[in-house]
């Protein structure tokens, strides 16, 4: 065969080769790199949406998606067992930390399933043998400061799905769930007791907020005590995404009149979640 008829085959090898042994230096040229497997098909923007989402997930903390301590459901110790039953009812939550003294002296997590045998076993349910000691289970404690990708390595070692966050001080700040980490690589995960409204805008400070891109605008003003416009948009991500012209990345910043909003998770094609700073 002659030179010229493997010249082509050669250049098309050259071109394979390329393609695969030219590596990405940063998450910056993996993520362009990820981009163009999209745009040839090679990669489902779902699954893209997925391997962003685990990316960024490496990056953020527990303070970022954690629910703040003021919103904890926690259940006292001392508390009897007729009122516990109904603080579970009226909660509709599967886990709940279990203090003693007070919100920093937890002494374990309270699985409602555990206090099935007592609505069907009438002896067990007798109050005076009642004791929370007996169902509560160890309690897992993190810093603020864990990064979101180890927590989910320990949730799937130690099959926990809750965790107890604590400040530098040592002094509760907050809840974290498994299914909260989940959320941020594969989207939101509802189930039959989530309720649209709760949970879209927490409070972490004095000043600074997250805010779930899915809060409506109308919902967001109220909180804020500012007015933007809802006539265009129904929810503040697709304000956001419209001020910034562009679905913007982790760590963007933009600032409408009083409040700065900072981007703390997006996928490819919209926002997840924004951390907003009210000026003092």
């Amino acid at each position: 065969m002659s030179d010229l008829a493997t010249e082509p085959r050669r250049s098309l090898l050259r071109r394979l080769g390329d393609l695969f042994t030219d590596e990405p230096t940063d998450q910056a040229e993996l993520q362009d790199m990820l981009h163009g497997a999209a745009e040839r098909n090679l990669i489902e923007a779902d699954a893209l949406n997925i391997i962003f989402g685990a990316l960024q997930v490496t990056e953020m903390k527990v303070r970022d998606i954690m629910l703040p301590r003021k919103h904890l459901v926690a259940i006292c110790a001392q508390d009897r067992q007729a009122v516990i039953f109904e603080q579970i009812l009226e909660s509709k939550h599967s886990r709940f930390p279990v203090y003693g003294d007070d919100l920093d002296d937890i002494r374990g997590v309270l699985h409602a399933k555990d206090l099935l045998a007592l609505a069907l076993n009438p002896k067990a349910a007798d109050p005076s043998n009642f004791d929370i000691k007996d169902y509560i289970r160890p309690a897992t404690v993190v810093p603020e400061s864990k990064r979101l990708n180890v927590l989910l390595q320990e949730f799937r070692a130690t099959r926990n799905h809750m965790a107890v966050v604590v400040d530098e001080y040592g002094q509760v700040s907050g809840a974290v769930t498994i299914e909260d980490v989940l959320e941020q690589i594969v989207g939101d995960i509802e189930d039959e007791h989530d309720i649209d409204e709760e949970g879209l805008i927490k409070q972490l400070s004095d000043t600074v907020f997250n805010v779930k891109a899915s809060a409506p605008i109308e919902d967001f003003n109220e909180q804020f005590g500012v007015d933007f416009a809802d006539d265009e948009f129904d929810t503040i991500g697709g304000l956001l995404l419209k001020a910034f012209g562009h679905v913007p990345d982790r760590g963007e910043t933009i600032t409408l009149g009083t409040l700065e909003f900072k981007v703390l998770n997006a996928d490819s094609r919209m926002l997840r979640l924004v951390e907003v700073t009210r000026s003092s």
